[in-house]
């Protein structure tokens, strides 16, 4: 994906000066201006269930009822509609799309090592800065708000985050590029700094992620069957296996399961796909994901090595951003005469990821049919996350900080983030702003979630 060629590129202290200029134009105090557009919640919602597995939808609206911030988090193309009703300062780089609290978590390095950072990339692409920042200090306010914060204090919570973002992106305008670029947050080095409760719970969901091996997940989602050969253990609707004899046989979007694999090998570097050839396909299933996930095609491919060793792979659907189809954004994806058609929105997916993580999935590829795009990863291997609406008012405070600053790093990989740091300054109006339209955008959320779960249990939706 061609990114260097669609984002412009300028000197730092030009770039920063061209920043700090904006603010004549695009005062910061204007980051609070509320959405102006009128929308139909409901029909926003049937939209979503467009061309998704019917019998999940119920599963899914189950899940989006749980709680304010369940609906939230399934709901990134509701956001995207209101953002756009809201003038933006014009800096764009290379965005999440999706950037709530619970889209950053622990993964392995291609060394072993557990990093934590960015991890969900379905609707990323080249976008407003601000709504990246505006999505994770929101999914804060709501995280706080369900644990019986007040206003001031999730006011103080947002403004904090908000703070936390401005003043990383400083740091990062004093590094050099390549500094900027090799920048990771290695999780154990994260724990040993976090301090008190908060590295308690950095330390609880690392030694979850460490028992995630690829042998430790095989045994829990599979079993010996009697012709002694090893399948993905039924589950339904979770896990519903989609072979029987012969699962390279298994029809994918009008292609045959390993005729995608094999177009998926072309996609990762040259080490991966000689390791990867080494493995058979024993079996794939169908696995529901996340929230705003579900009834999109996701699978689980289940693969046998030349010693038996085991590795699982997940295979999802790349749909349309919602920066571009809710957003009214155009040049989401920088597209040239050599981008596949048929593969754009994967390869947005795999290219943002690139970009945006410090250090990316090994394993994370794509591929393409006549029916869809789809793009693969390891599965669970050493991952794991922290649910962010367990932590109390001071764990959530430094915990919303640091994927704050996280976020600053990913967005300091685009040439103009230099322009973000110039117009967010050194004082904290900025940080204000952000944190009253965080707070009055979450009462909006509990709105829509009320009428959500209303016209659910009306046969509405």
């Amino acid at each position: 994906m061609p990114f260097h060629r669609f984002l412009e590129r300028h000197d730092h202290d030009e770039s920063f000066a061209m920043g700090k200029a904006m603010r004549e134009t695009r005062g910061r105090s204007t980051l609070a201006q509320a959405p102006s557009g009128e929308r139909d919640l409901i029909d926003l919602v049937r939209r979503q269930h467009e061309g998704r597995i019917a019998e999940l939808i119920p599963l899914r609206i189950e899940r989006m009822s749980e709680s304010p911030f369940a609906f939230f988090r399934a709901t990134a193309d509701i956001m995207a509609t209101d953002l756009s009703s809201i003038p933006v300062t014009g800096i764009d780089v290379v965005i999440s799309g999706d950037a709530h609290i619970g889209n950053f978590g622990f993964y392995a390095s291609p060394e072993r090592r557990i990093l934590f950072d960015l991890n969900d990339f379905d609707e990323s692409g080249v976008g407003p800065w601000e709504w990246d920042v505006k999505r994770l200090v929101t999914s804060a306010v709501l995280c706080a708000r369900a644990d019986g914060a007040d206003r001031d204090d999730q006011a103080e919570l947002a403004a904090d985050a908000a703070q936390a973002y401005r003043r990383a992106l400083r740091v990062a305008g004093s590094q050099s590029v390549i500094d900027r670029y090799y920048t990771s947050v290695d999780a154990e080095v994260l724990a040993d700094n976090a301090g008190g409760v908060v590295a308690d719970v950095i330390d609880s969901a690392l030694v979850k992620a460490r028992r995630r091996t690829a042998n430790s997940i095989v045994d829990k989602i599979t079993e010996i069957g009697p012709d002694d050969r090893r399948r993905i253990t039924p589950d339904p609707p979770i896990v519903v296996p989609l072979s029987a004899q012969h699962p390279e046989r298994i029809e994918l979007a009008g292609q045959r399961v390993d005729e995608i694999f094999d177009h998926y090998l072309s996609s990762v570097r040259t080490d991966v796909a000689l390791l990867l050839s080494q493995f058979e396909i024993v079996d794939v299933a169908r696995r529901v994901v996340g929230v705003g996930s579900v009834g999109n095609v996701a699978l689980i491919v289940l693969l046998q090595g030349p010693s038996d060793e085991p590795m699982v792979l997940q295979l999802k659907q790349a749909a349309p951003s919602v920066l571009e189809t809710n957003g009214g954004l155009t040049s989401v994806i920088p597209e040239t005469e050599h981008t596949p058609t048929d593969a754009r929105d994967a390869i947005r997916v795999v290219a943002s990821a690139h970009v945006l993580q410090a250090n990316s999935d090994p394993f994370l590829g794509w591929t393409a049919s006549r029916e869809g795009a789809f793009y693969w990863r390891q599965f669970r291997d050493m991952k794991g996350s922290i649910d962010a609406t367990d932590l109390k008012a001071r764990e959530l405070r430094r915990y919303s900080e640091l994927c704050a600053r996280l976020l600053a790093r990913s967005h300091s990989q685009s040439p103009a983030f230099a322009q973000i740091a110039g117009y967010l300054g050194k004082n904290d109006t900025a940080d204000t702003a952000i944190a009253r339209w965080a707070v009055d955008y979450a009462d909006q959320v509990d709105r829509d979630h009320a009428e959500f779960l209303v016209a659910a249990a009306d046969g509405v939706i």
